[in-house]
């Protein structure tokens, strides 16, 4: 058996194990409002229920290991004292994913991902619509664990409503478990979906995703892609040029056949064979592919 001492290791690799051994661990998808208004939308791990009466949910935004910075979901809570933690199921997991991408301060996650924000009830944060149970919370405490990378903040939060979608709940009105998909997150790439088992998702671009908001309406609004593709298509750092498109043209026999008869059914059903491959550039060239 390895034996390690906390000590003795990095702060990187310390997290590593932690999180790859203590897992799976339920997502809280946490939206948060800025003194100045400014929507935050991001995904954390380190959550759960700690209470019932009164209803305490707890979340943890941990200091940057790389370089020991805050994140705007803490500094947001410290200011305003309000949270809406949303939970996530399968539906969503590649538009919360690409969420946590490190756009700069004032950047819309909810934009970038393609979600939708909804105006909450007793919070000034707005819920994911998209996300089957909604939490809005005033928050009671933040512990503070550390100064150092890696160190995390413990935010205390009470709910003051929760929102279901009918679509989960069963004939008694109980959440019914193979109804809501959750989704969880281990090590590395790692998920876990509850009703079915591990897969796997590329971690955000250590640049910048361009978003799907910058994916063009054409394909936002053809029913042939979900929102899970959506997020895969704005996990890109930059979208094809012409004359890439081109050249996968020449080189590839299916999208000449499906441009030689003209179908642009086929051609969107091409772009997501390609997605469910996560083939995603091979998708945006099938996409941006013309007669």
């Amino acid at each position: 058996m390895v034996s390690i001492n906390p000590k003795e290791v990095s702060a990187a690799k310390l997290q590593g194990y932690l999180q790859s051994a203590i897992a799976p661990r339920p997502i809280a998808f946490a939206s948060t409002i800025s003194e100045n208004g400014l929507p935050n939308l991001s995904p954390f791990s380190f959550f759960n229920v700690f209470s019932s009466n009164p209803p305490i949910l707890v979340f943890s935004p941990a200091r940057r290991v790389r370089n020991n910075t805050t994140k705007h979901t803490l500094i947001n809570c410290q200011k305003t004292q309000e949270v809406v933690i949303n939970v996530v199921n399968y539906d969503i997991v590649e538009q919360m994913s690409l969420s946590s991408t490190e756009y700069p301060d004032g950047v819309n996650e909810f934009e970038k991902s393609g979600l939708t924000m909804l105006q909450s009830d007793f919070v000034k944060p707005f819920r994911v619509a998209e996300s089957p149970v909604q939490f809005e919370c005033k928050v009671n405490d933040i512990i503070a664990l550390g100064d150092q990378g890696g160190a995390g903040n413990l935010i205390i939060c009470e709910v003051v409503k929760i929102h279901l979608d009918e679509a989960i709940l069963d004939e008694n009105g109980v959440i019914d478990p193979y109804k809501i998909d959750l989704v969880a997150r281990c090590g590395g790439n790692w998920y876990t979906r509850a009703k079915e088992g591990f897969f796997e998702i590329e971690k955000p671009l250590a640049t910048l995703g361009i978003g799907v908001d910058n994916v063009p309406d054409f394909v936002k609004e053809n029913p042939t892609f979900n929102g899970n593709d959506l997020g895969k298509l704005g996990n890109i750092e930059t979208i094809p040029t012409e004359e890439e498109v081109a050249q996968f043209v020449k080189e590839n026999f299916s999208i000449k056949a499906v441009l030689s008869s003209d179908d642009f059914k086929n051609q969107m059903e091409l772009a997501k064979k390609y997605l469910d491959n996560n083939e995603v550039l091979n998708a945006w060239k099938t996409l941006l592919a013309k007669q």
